[in-house]
């Protein structure tokens, strides 16, 4: 055994790498780590990753070949790397691309035809029952199945372990000419297109080929995704279907859509609640997809994806796509498809339908790669910790395991530690966060705050988020609403005091809304109850935020905070 203690990895039997995270080398190596492996636990110093398929599946498809991550792993790595985890490594990755999904060349309106690297492997896929049902002969010697059940067949093969190389092209959607502006409408300012927006367009494009147009771009929430599907619109150059989290959102796409194309308003609608606006670019919310008088009921809005001959479908936010459209996404897999997200983690464990039926991750790139560029913020990540008072602690220890998450998380001691935070930043621009409506209320009117919640109409929060830019409110107290597609670039300070259990993503989105460019640099702050259910959760949130680079600076809060 070849031992070099100098490297900063350890990689297990198991498939797990262990990372050192005070190593010199640390930063480069977890960036390499990241395309390929996931972190599942992160204590100040040491990391673990554990290698999936399906993020090996990810790195094959953005172009990352089994050599190049045996050999960086050799290269990094302690000791040397354990055979089986070689062999799981190659047997994987090799996988994608063994099979794959083509036009048909002599019924292309009826059948795709499939393409198996060997007959071997067309066998042992035939063997599979979900997948069996769905094969058609197709003379001799090739299979194939209908197109209408190109979705579906990815889903049942990526499940059985056969990562489907998607060939097969799409439908010309009806031709709309989208071009970006040299200068922004609103303001006349010079827009440019940054090199890794461009490179993530091109990349997900790949020049109009059928391996391109289908897939996810993984970019940080300030990062400029709207742009990268700019971008991707002027490249495929046709009528466009944009979906979106909440009404707020939509607005802001069409806002961004007019101020830096060529479009014209009469050429961009928005299909909310309100408005029911179908124009060559269209932007709708998921919940008004999603929407049915009854759980019975037909989803009244679905038709949407049908009522024009869209070139290009994008999910904005794509690791929130509610489970009804991905069914409609299963039947739309002739159009072009472009997810965006600042990370494939599903609170649902669906990332495997996101490989499957929007596309393979095609391009991403890490917080602190576009920090050190100043293209978004440096932030300082803290975790305040404070105590129960008496009473508090008494009633927390009664009471039933469901019911000690939301105690702790609506501990009134936090409004003490949050006073003493807004005190420090006087001055600044914050967002005090949270998921309960009565502790969001209590504290909006504790320190004299506007209120932002699902139950505040659109056009009011369009009116308080339009004050907050341009600095007539300083602190806005905010719920869940303002997790998502959000821009207030002048934001430069969080306060988060409650959150969904051990969500990542939201951990990730909430950072997000303090990380566009500062002089000064971005804070970040959560608050939770020391030694109970909620610091639990809160270091599961924090995993997303390590993976990245980020550490959170533990601070103390007495009973006094």
């Amino acid at each position: 055994m070849h031992v070099r203690p100098d490297n900063p990895l350890i990689v297990q039997g198991d498939g797990k790498v262990l990372l050192e995270t005070k190593h010199p080398r640390h930063d480069d190596v977890r960036d390499f780590l990241s395309r390929f492996a996931e972190l599942e636990a992160s204590p100040e110093h040491l990391h673990t990753y554990r290698i999936h398929p399906l993020s090996l599946w990810n790195a094959a498809a953005s172009g990352m070949k089994r050599d190049e991550i045996v050999e960086g792993l050799r290269k990094e790595s302690k000791f040397d790397i354990p055979p089986d985890v070689i062999q799981q490594i190659s047997e994987t990755i090799d996988r994608y691309g063994l099979v794959r999904l083509v036009a048909h060349p002599e019924q292309p309106e009826k059948y795709f035809r499939l393409e198996f690297t060997t007959a071997y492997v067309a066998k042992l896929v035939s063997k599979e029952k979900s997948i069996k049902e769905l094969l058609v002969e197709d003379g001799r010697r090739y299979m194939a199945i209908a197109i209408g059940h190109r979705g579906i067949f990815k889903q049942r093969m990526l499940q059985a372990g056969w990562p489907v190389e998607d060939l097969a092209g799409f439908s010309p959607g009806d031709p709309l000419a989208i071009h970006l502006r040299s200068t922004l409408a609103a303001s006349g300012a010079p827009f440019v297109v940054r090199d890794y927006q461009l490179r993530s367009a091109e990349r997900w494009f790949q020049g109009g080929t059928p391996s391109g147009g289908h897939g996810v771009i993984v970019l940080p929430c300030g990062a400029g995704k709207t742009i990268v599907a700019l971008k991707a619109m002027s490249l495929v150059q046709n009528h466009t279907l944009i979906l979106a989290t909440n009404g707020s959102a939509v607005q802001q796409w069409v806002k961004e859509i007019l101020d830096k194309t060529d479009l014209t308003p009469d050429q961009v609608g928005a299909y909310t609640g309100d408005r029911k606006e179908i124009r060559p670019v269209t932007v709708a919310t998921y919940q008004i997809l999603t929407w049915r008088s009854s759980k019975d009921a037909e989803f009244a809005h679905l038709h949407l994806f049908k009522d024009r001959n869209w070139g290009l479908i994008i999910y904005d936010e794509v690791h929130l796509l509610p489970a009804p459209v991905f069914g409609a996404t299963a039947e739309l897999q002739s159009r072009r498809r472009l997810g965006l997200t600042a990370t494939l983690v599903r609170e649902d464990g669906r990332e495997g339908d996101v490989f499957s039926l929007v596309g393979p991750k095609r391009f991403d790139m890490g917080w602190q790669v576009l920090e050190e560029k100043g293209f978004i913020a440096e932030a300082r990540c803290f975790e305040v910790r404070v105590p129960f008072d008496h009473n508090g602690a008494l009633h927390y220890e009664r009471a039933r395991d469901a019911e000690k998450f939301r105690l702790a998380s609506v501990n009134p001691m936090k409004l003490r530690a949050m006073d003493q935070i807004l005190a420090r930043h006087r001055e600044d621009n914050v967002l005090v966060i949270g998921t309960y409506l009565d502790q969001l209320k209590e504290i909006a009117r504790r320190i004299r705050a506007p209120l932002i919640t699902g139950e505040t109409p659109e056009s009011q929060r369009n009116d308080l988020y339009g004050r907050f830019r341009k600095g007539q409110i300083k602190t806005l107290v905010v719920s869940k609403v303002a997790n998502f597609s959000i821009d207030l670039p002048d934001a430069n300070v969080a306060i988060q005091v409650s959150g969904s259990f051990g969500s990542r993503q939201e951990e990730a989105q909430r950072l997000g809304r303090v990380l566009r460019p500062k002089k000064d640099g971005a804070y970040f702050y959560t608050i939770v109850t020391r030694e109970s259910k909620e610091q639990e959760f809160a270091m599961k949130r924090q995993l997303f935020l390590t993976e990245q680079g980020y550490r959170y600076f533990i601070q103390e809060a007495g009973p006094q905070a």
